[in-house]
């Protein structure tokens, strides 16, 4: 349990959930737990963006920070197999929580229809509803802009794949120095990146270098190591989550109100992959199909190169 009185907590059934409390004036920290690894699930995704959207509307903005109840992981991804076989899952749960963390504070237009769709109104029994866009219009949930907050991922353990990729989504990042491992293990367990996960590291990394080890090499990146690759920001926990949140003056930094629009246009490349997941996912099934065309020629080019090779050889 966090150690300060919770602000708010919203039921992720079956057993979890996620708090939100206050580390002082204008930091709130959202810990999050979904055991046994905090997989991120529609449920997980769209309870993540509920919170959001209470600390945006109900309370003095400042800084977000993220962070796990669970000591070993931080986020161990997607649960793969379930995510494929999900239709809409990409589009509709998880790439709207990335988009929302990568801009927090600025919506766009695309992304109202599907936003509002996962925004969950939780009932006395924790139970979530989904929301039309007329019903949102109503409501007054739908919006097209918003008061833009700084956010920053506290690693307390392991962040795998997907869970990597949403710490990557955040501004800043805090990495436990005593546990976990950062790993894009997506070559381990043979997934494809998607555009935007592929993207989000080419633009944050400093290093392609550093890229290319994650994804090719699937390294576990410890502490130091991330620290040194730029991959992390920062070590601790977090009483050092909040030090750098105030050497930083973060707490300050949306008070102009374009903050999340400048974030927008420096991370144009990913967002616009994740606003256009139907139009990406169409380019990699005719990537897909094209690469299946090329691997039969080419495997009928070697069965015609055996052949007359065989019969070469039955001359001599």
């Amino acid at each position: 349990m966090p150690p300060f009185p919770p602000l708010f907590t919203i039921p992720l059934p079956p057993t979890g959930s996620i708090t939100c409390t206050s580390r002082g004036p204008k930091i709130y920290v959202l810990t999050f737990q979904s055991p046994p690894d905090n997989r991120l699930t529609p449920a997980f995704c769209s309870a993540f963006l509920l919170a959001l959207d209470i600390l945006e509307h109900r309370f003095a903005k400042g800084v977000v920070i993220t962070t796990s109840a669970i000591p070993k992981f931080y986020s161990n991804g997607l649960n793969y197999e379930s995510a494929v076989k999900s239709r809409g899952f990409f589009a509709e749960s998880l790439y709207p929580l990335w988009r929302r963390l990568l801009t927090y504070g600025t919506l766009s237009p695309t992304l109202l229809s599907v936003s509002v769709l996962f925004y969950a109104n939780y009932s006395n029994t924790g139970c979530c509803s989904r929301v039309t866009p007329s019903r949102a219009r109503a409501n007054g949930t739908l919006r097209v802009n918003s008061y833009p907050m700084p956010t920053l991922a506290l690693l307390n353990g392991h962040a795998f794949a997907a869970g990597l990729m949403t710490a990557l989504m955040h501004d800043y990042r805090i990495f436990n120095p005593h546990r976990g491992y950062l790993c894009l293990n997506e070559l381990d367990f043979g997934a494809p990146l998607k555009p935007p996960m592929a993207s989000i590291f080419r633009q944050k990394l400093p290093s392609p270098l550093t890229y290319r080890t994650l994804v090719l090499e699937a390294k576990r990146f410890g502490a130091l190591e991330a620290l040194k690759e730029g991959i992390v920001d920062g070590l601790g926990g977090l009483d050092e989550a909040v030090a750098y949140v105030e050497e930083m003056g973060l707490g300050e930094k949306g008070r102009s109100g374009v903050y999340g629009r400048l974030k927008a246009e420096m991370w144009r490349e990913t967002v616009g992959l994740l606003e256009g997941a139907e139009a990406g996912a169409r380019r990699e099934g005719r990537e897909e199909e094209e690469e299946r065309k090329r691997a039969e020629e080419g495997l009928r080019k070697v069965q015609e190169w055996e052949t007359h090779n065989r019969i070469l050889l039955a001359k001599l």
